[in-house]
């Protein structure tokens, strides 16, 4: 308990004007203009996560500049290789030609110039299936590929495209060992598997093993670095934009591609890096003018790995203003988590928590120094993202936003309060918090109060967490405890998945994260089930969503790639954000 320092400093300093009795040394003060006792309490302990400083600083993001000229002419030669492909698409060609031509393009990372055409190109095929599926007769490759492109673009397709490689057993052919390519090819399509589809459960299994088993021997080098490079995570859990990367690297290494195709990839990728640049730069001066990071020592500064998470949603360049809110949103909410995982007390919760479910910003009077300006920051941050679609098309998005984000701090609030009590919860009870704390709600409803296709019908059916969304913010959360719980758990946090399991069951640690690695699994076969959509802004958002979990076997699969970014995140934000393809 310290003494006097509440009392109003014209008492204090008289009190300071009183010489000291030699007695008084070993007993409190008295205030002697006052018949009561001048006391206050102790400021809260404060925890410290001890977080590293941001690795990239605004001076070097500021940087990042581009040859106009150059992109000027990259441009007009773009133009004219993009004529020349759309007439790839359409010139006469075998239907194992078509389909890998459609897949080099989505991997490449150019497809979304060429979204009508795929689509009318993936019509005819599954119009014709009967045909398609015999012609392609014992062509695992290439029926395994159309399977894996159909299903991607929401078709209705079977798993019983599959049953002629099957023997009388249920089993797939043992003479499919040895085709290494169509294994590959097998191994990523069932990784589109839904619930219930047994065959392609049994073909995960049986492609991983036997693919394996192909690394021990002798494979063609080319060969060798795709199986390698899909045994380390299916093509359906990539970040698209990485994956983009690494291939263009490889078919640079292989030449076994048309060159028009490489191309346009090449001059395409640096042409959205230089946009994303620019983007960054503008995002950047945001938020190094806002401050909050140098007044909030003790949280993360993360401004390079929010935007890097925003690309992984959505690369395209027309989603720039979708990037731009998720970025300040995400900076944001890991300051706000770390105010409620670490720094504040819980009466300073409670009152912000309030405040924010208010959207009210006199509240602020009664707030700590330091959560004065993280409240401030958010609520004008927020009011500045809802005016400019206010302008530009006379929509009201706050009172989604102000609920979104009083949603969030509620979850927190929740958790905080956990923690304090010393309460683990079971994990049934701590996912169904944890699908809101993990913001993929807010999240989504910035990307759909945002969204170019945004209407007043659209906001009034809006719903923030439909289902092939729970199960998206599933995966993250889950992805995010499988990586990050034993350091939470270290510095003073409520416990995460892999402990509320082992605490209701009992169970080992490696038993645990056994099964919250098949809770992942089983929601991406959920996720699989619902890819269909009706129209390109419900098209847009699932192909969000669909890429929030990649986005989260991006960050987490090596380290915290976001509270504690190590050399493989900056590696893959340089490949991305900074190092042009040559």
């Amino acid at each position: 308990m310290a003494f006097c320092s509440s009392a109003p400093s014209f008492y204090c300093s008289l009190i300071g004007a009183y010489p000291r009795t030699a007695s008084s040394k070993s007993s409190p003060r008295r205030c002697l203009l006052l018949p009561i006792w001048c006391t206050v309490q102790t400021p809260p302990p404060r925890r410290s996560a001890d977080y590293q400083p941001s690795s990239w600083s605004d001076e070097y993001i500021q940087s990042l500049t581009t040859d106009t000229k150059v992109e000027e002419d990259n441009a007009r030669r773009m133009g004219k290789l993009t004529e020349d492909v759309k007439q790839l698409i359409y010139m006469k060609k075998g239907i194992e030609e078509q389909l890998q031509l459609i897949d080099h393009l989505q991997q490449l990372g150019v497809a979304y110039h060429f979204k009508a055409d795929i689509k009318d190109a993936l019509w005819t095929i599954y119009g014709s299936m009967e045909e398609v599926n015999m012609l392609l007769k014992d062509n695992l490759h290439a029926t395994a590929l159309m399977f894996r492109l159909l299903r991607e673009h929401g078709f209705a397709v079977s798993e019983g495209v599959f049953n002629r490689f099957m023997d009388e057993m249920g089993n797939l052919k043992a003479n499919l060992r040895h085709q290494t390519e169509g294994l590959v090819s097998l191994y990523e399509a069932s990784h589109l598997a839904k619930e219930g589809e047994h065959v392609l459960e049994e073909a995960i299994n049986f492609t991983t093993k036997q693919l394996k088993s192909l690394m021990e021997g002798s494979l063609e080098p080319h060969l060798r670095e795709h199986v390698t490079h899909a045994l380390e995570l299916p093509l359906n859990w990539r970040m698209p934009r990485l994956q983009s990367r690494w291939f263009i690297e490889a078919c640079q290494r292989d030449a076994n591609i048309n060159p028009v195709l490489l191309e346009l990839a090449k001059l395409d990728f640096n042409r959205v890096q230089s946009i994303q640049q620019r983007e960054l730069r503008e995002v950047s001066s945001w938020w190094s003018n806002l401050g909050l990071a140098q007044r909030l020592p003790f949280s993360r500064d993360r401004l390079m790995e929010s935007y890097f998470w925003t690309v992984g949603w959505a690369f395209e360049p027309q989603f720039a203003r979708f990037r731009e809110a998720q970025t300040q949103a995400i900076c944001l909410i890991t300051i706000i988590d770390d105010v409620y995982d670490v720094y504040g007390a819980m009466d300073e919760l409670e009152l912000f928590t309030d405040a924010v479910d208010r959207w009210d910003v006199n509240a602020m009077d009664k707030f700590p120094e330091y959560m004065k300006i993280c409240f401030l920051a958010l609520f004008n941050t927020t009011n500045v993202t809802a005016y400019n679609v206010m302008k530009e098309k006379g929509l009201d998005i706050i009172p989604h936003l102000k609920k979104a984000w009083a949603d969030l701090c509620k979850a927190y609030m929740v958790e905080a309060r956990w923690y304090h009590q010393g309460y683990t919860p079971n994990l049934e009870e701590y996912l169904e918090n944890a699908l809101v704390s993990i913001a993929g709600p807010l999240a989504l409803t910035l990307a759909y109060c945002t969204s170019d296709d945004v209407t007043r019908e659209a906001l009034e059916d809006f719903h923030s967490c439909p289902e092939i969304a729970r199960r998206s913010f599933m995966i993250l959360r889950l992805c995010d405890d499988l990586c990050t719980s034993k350091d939470e758990l270290e510095r003073g946090d409520v416990p995460k998945s892999i402990q509320c399991y082992m605490h209701e069951s009992g169970l080992s640690e490696s038993a645990a994260r056994y099964h919250i690695r098949r809770l992942v699994r089983e929601n991406w076969r959920a996720i699989n089930g619902d890819r269909s959509f009706t129209s390109r802004s419900e098209e847009n958002i699932k192909i969000m969503i669909i890429n929030a979990p990649r986005m989260a076997q991006c960050m987490y699969q090596y380290g915290d790639g976001h509270g504690k970014p190590g050399q493989v995140i900056e590696d893959r934000i340089r490949s991305l954000m900074i190092e042009p393809i040559l």
